[in-house]
């Protein structure tokens, strides 16, 4: 049989045909939290939300107008290549957000309680979701470019599931560590000494950092972001295990549920608990206060220290952290 002859039962390569308006509607909701996440990007100053969140939205748009159009055309193999290419990876950008929010907040609360220090949790894990992106976007595009040659499109799908494995171990290790760290916060079990800043004379340099409010609010998104994201990638590993003619790709609600509405909680969770107003400003050094009294007990550093700690308070709340 020529691949060019229409014959739904075969060639429609979804096996269903996409609900034109649960497409729109996703469509619709990730135009708005693109929007959103541009504007609250620029208005906080926040670059790395470009390269993450605001990236991830674009994606998705991509991918559901991909699916829209396959609503209107269910037998072309274009838009089923782009949405299969894209859905699988616009949410690594933000599994990246993620991570950097960790490290942001680890900052403030005391860099000592976790494994790695906040910059080489960006650095590990982020070079893992890059991974992860770069195999799934791979392996998708194999097994699109290769409908009609089914062990191609085989390989693709292993690409692939190889690419969502990875991404679910690496997420996996990242909830462990940040565990410990939180646990190590909360029962004040340090795994090393607080770093003093040379640049002081005499700085006091506080064990454990304050958990404001606006810090709950943040850590309880970047909890409810990687339940959310956790759940789509086991949803997409287990559908690439089932394989392409598989009872589970084939099943559009699961798809849109377990892909499309969590993608979307993750996305706007991030929106409504964004770090532009919850990240607070990091006290990255303690003025030295030249005193001309001492203490009542006749240490100075007695009384810079109570000052410190008034400065350390006044201070927590003001300006915006990158």
């Amino acid at each position: 049989m020529s691949n060019n002859s229409i014959d739904p039962p075969q060639e429609n390569l979804y096996g269903y045909v996409p609900d034109r308006d649960i497409c729109i509607i996703f469509v619709v909701l990730f135009s708005i939290t693109a929007a959103i996440h541009l504007a609250e990007a620029i208005y906080f100053r926040m670059s790395w939300l470009f390269a993450t969140a605001v990236f991830a939205g674009v994606a998705e748009i991509i991918g559901w107008s991909a699916r829209l159009w396959s609503s209107y055309s269910p037998f072309l193999q274009d838009p089923y290549i782009m949405q299969l290419c894209v859905t699988i990876i616009a949410p690594s950008p933000l599994v990246a957000a993620l991570f950097i929010l960790f490290g942001r907040i680890s900052e403030r609360l005391g860099e000592h309680y976790g494994r790695l220090s906040a910059m080489w949790y960006s650095i590990i894990f982020l070079t893992c979701d890059i991974i992860s992106l770069v195999t799934q976007g791979v392996g998708g595009g194999i097994a699109g470019s290769s409908i009609g040659h089914q062990d191609d499109v085989d390989l693709g799908g292993n690409i692939m599931l190889a690419g969502i494995i990875f991404q679910l171990a690496s997420i996996s290790v990242f909830v462990v560590l940040m565990g410990e760290f939180f646990v190590r916060y909360f029962t004040d079990h340090p795994l090393r000494q607080p770093k003093k800043d040379p640049a002081a004379e005499e700085s006091y340099v506080p064990a454990r950092g304050i958990l404001t409010p606006k810090l709950k609010l943040l850590i309880t998104s970047v909890l409810a972001m990687t339940v959310f994201l956790v759940i789509r990638s086991v949803y997409r590993m287990i559908e690439l295990i089932d394989g392409f003619t598989g009872k589970i790709i084939q099943t559009e609600v699961y798809f849109n549920i377990f892909d499309g509405a969590m993608v979307v909680l993750a996305i706007y969770t991030l929106n409504v608990l964004h770090p532009g107003w919850l990240l607070e400003k990091k006290v990255t050094r303690t003025e030295t206060i030249a005193l001309q009294r001492r203490s009542p007990s006749g240490s100075p550093r007695a009384s810079l220290l109570s000052m410190n700690l008034k400065g350390q308070a006044n201070n927590v709340n003001e300006g915006y952290a990158e």
